[in-house]
């Protein structure tokens, strides 16, 4: 697995007297993004990060024949907003290959339908979709179209209420089929939050379905051109130590110091080898498995904000790589699949000219649900894996054989929305007057997603600089997006 060597310091600028400091734990998107914004304001910080590379649930490594290896299949969606002005900043936006507006569902018998969208204004755009597949019954087209109306009308009031069911439940109760359920709504749930519909909150599936449906451009697809470590999470670090930041890896926080004098106040972290680290801020930004394990234990006896945060969980999930001997798809896209373990995937050969070895294919797929199939052997896994793809591509792939797979395991990742849960979300300022949180499992609309992560991040920095102000006279207020 490479490593990126980013433990570096910064100019002399970084050293100047009266900068206020600040600590962010977790070199993930959400934590590298947080970490941006307060250089940008002044502020000297330190970004710790456990593991060797950085880039936590979007994290890439080259294997020994230089290939990237991916934690996941990562697609950005139009109704994103904050990463994509990230990008921008950062110069790498333009890597961002959008794809055919469509939804491409691929079966296990080798039979496909696809969902369009015309250019009408909302929700006029979402006629061809309700109406044009001919996939499913006239009877079934209707009930969607009928339960259409909460999904693109529905009120934050409403989403609550619903919080306490499950999506299935939700489905079932409006009279849509459950052949639908299956077929349409099952791969589109566990590419979302790698849960099937019967474990899922009703109220996140229809919140995101809502976000995606109210206007046009929402739901489309892109992907990005080459590995998320040279496109995004590296030239994050890079601003970050350009601009005087420190990034150390392998600095794995034991635990969270309270202030002796004042409980509401952190005075250090410390680091599993012993050393002590103190600042004027600390900004947390880890997986909440992690985030549980350094949280004080008084912290949990004393205050309901961090007790409501033992009730979250992680998703297991799997990520396979398969290399072919030749091209078994032509579909530069996403596809969507309800037959087997799995719900999304891509042939990297067509849809990433970075990746692409003419003549053959690389499918990267998302395996889920996981909870089973982690405990696998990577030989069993590819398998099942690649018997799926054939029954989805069952002429093309006929002689095909895989020369080379990759399996990714990760055995909590995003946090589990389940039913009652989301209202425990912890905002991103906290009762402890110098501690904030960024996380997709923070407060705000996008959960754990790409955009969420930068979403949490932006806003765990912006909660920090509104309430101390820049991080030194003389800087500059953080470029936050129109804020």
């Amino acid at each position: 697995m490479e490593t990126l060597s980013r433990v570096t310091g910064g100019d002399s600028q970084s050293e100047a007297d009266g900068r206020q400091s600040a600590i962010v734990i977790g070199g993930g998107l959400a934590g590298l993004t947080a970490a941006k914004h307060l250089v940008d304001a002044g502020y000297k910080v330190t970004l710790l990060e456990k593991r060797p590379i950085l880039g936590g649930k979007i994290s890439a490594w080259k294997d020994s024949d230089g290939d990237w290896i991916e934690t996941g299949l990562h697609a950005f969606f139009g109704a994103y907003e904050y990463i994509y002005e990230l990008m921008k900043e950062l110069g790498t936006y333009d890597q961002v290959l959008w794809k055919k507006h469509e939804l491409k569902y691929t079966l296990g018998d080798g039979d496909s339908f696809t969902f369009t969208t015309a250019n009408l204004p909302s929700p006029f755009h979402l006629l061809p979709a309700a109406f044009k597949n001919k996939y499913f019954t006239w009877g079934e087209r209707l009930t969607l179209v009928k339960a259409l109306l909460p999904m693109l009308f529905g009120t934050d009031k409403y989403y609550k209420k619903i919080d306490n069911e499950t999506y299935e439940q939700w489905h079932l109760r409006w009279g849509i089929s459950k052949r639908m359920l299956k077929k349409m709504f099952l791969p589109m749930a566990l590419a979302l939050k790698f849960l099937p519909p019967d474990q899922l909150s009703a109220k996140v599936v229809l919140n995101v379905t809502g976000i995606f449906l109210r206007q046009n451009s929402a739901s489309k697809m892109g992907l990005i051109n080459g590995s998320p470590a040279e496109k995004l999470t590296g030239p994050l670090a890079d601003w970050i130590t350009r601009k005087g930041g420190v990034i150390r890896n392998n600095a794995r926080v034991k635990e969270i110091v309270l202030d002796e004098a004042d409980k509401r106040k952190i005075a250090a972290v410390v680091l599993e080898d012993g050393e002590r680290l103190t600042a004027d801020h600390f900004i947390t930004a880890t997986p909440i498995h992690n985030l549980q394990r350094i949280i004080p234990q008084e912290l949990y006896d004393q205050e309901q904000f961090f007790a409501n945060l033992k009730k979250f969980e992680g998703v297991p999930v799997v990520s396979v790589q398969l290399w072919l001997d030749r091209q078994v798809s032509y579909i530069d896209n996403l596809l969507f699949c309800p037959d087997g373990p799995i719900p999304v995937y891509t042939d990297m050969g067509n849809s990433n000219p970075e990746y692409a070895v003419e003549g053959k294919s690389r499918f990267h797929v998302c395996v889920a649900p996981a909870k089973d199939l982690i405990k696998k052997p990577d030989a069993e896994i590819v398998q099942i894996v690649w018997d799926s793809l054939k029954g989805c591509f069952p002429d093309s792939s006929k002689d095909a054989q895989v020369i080379k797979s990759s399996v990714v395991r990760v055995p909590r990742s995003v946090y589990a929305p389940l039913p009652d849960i989301d209202k425990f979300r912890p905002t991103q300022k906290t009762p402890v007057k110098n501690w904030f949180m960024a996380g997709g499992y923070t407060q705000q609309k996008f959960y754990d997603s790409m955009e969420g992560a930068v979403q949490s991040g932006r806003l765990a920095a912006l909660a920090l600089i509104e309430q101390n102000g820049p991080g030194a006279k003389a800087s500059r207020p953080a470029s936050l997006y129109g804020i």
